[in-house]
């Protein structure tokens, strides 16, 4: 059974990069990877790669910044005073801290540089601008049509 759209997938997968470094893999998190297709558990480009695939089928893909994590934007690339970032301490250039807005919400960022009293930290998802290299193996297809319907 080829994977179609709402279908519950399993797959093994290897993340590179284009020089090859390798940023993730399925058994890094103790198997197969779960989801439903189409639902926007998965990056797009990951999403559309697996339709049409059958069980024990692999494939190599490339999926560029746009069908991934975006671009890299420089909006998100901000300055802000050290005394209002509450792990100041010790900042260094690579660090990830948590930044809290005042609605609540919270979001990582990645410090680029501490120049004296201020820290520029950059918001973008550290794969943003990059271009994925994904070898993909389905495990296994759940197909939608088999599912019971709720409340019936």
């Amino acid at each position: 059974m080829a994977v179609a759209q709402g279908d519950t997938v399993k797959v093994n997968y290897t993340g590179s990069l284009e020089d090859g470094t390798v940023f993730d893999a399925s058994e890094r998190h103790g198997g197969p990877l779960q989801f439903e297709v189409g639902s926007g558990q998965v990056i797009a480009g990951f999403d559309t790669a697996v339709m049409g695939m059958k069980p024990g089928e692999q494939k190599v893909i490339t999926i560029p910044p746009e069908k991934a994590y975006g671009n890299h934007s420089e909006d998100l690339v901000i300055q802000a005073p050290k005394k209002d970032i509450p792990q100041n301490e010790n900042l260094k250039p690579g660090f990830v801290i948590l930044a809290k807005f005042p609605d609540g919400s919270e979001m990582p960022a990645r410090v680029i540089k501490v120049e004296g009293e201020m820290v520029i930290m950059d918001f973008n998802h550290p794969l943003a601008g990059k271009t994925l290299k994904f070898t993909i193996t389905v495990v296994s297809v759940s197909s939608a049509k088999e599912k019971p319907l709720s409340g019936a």
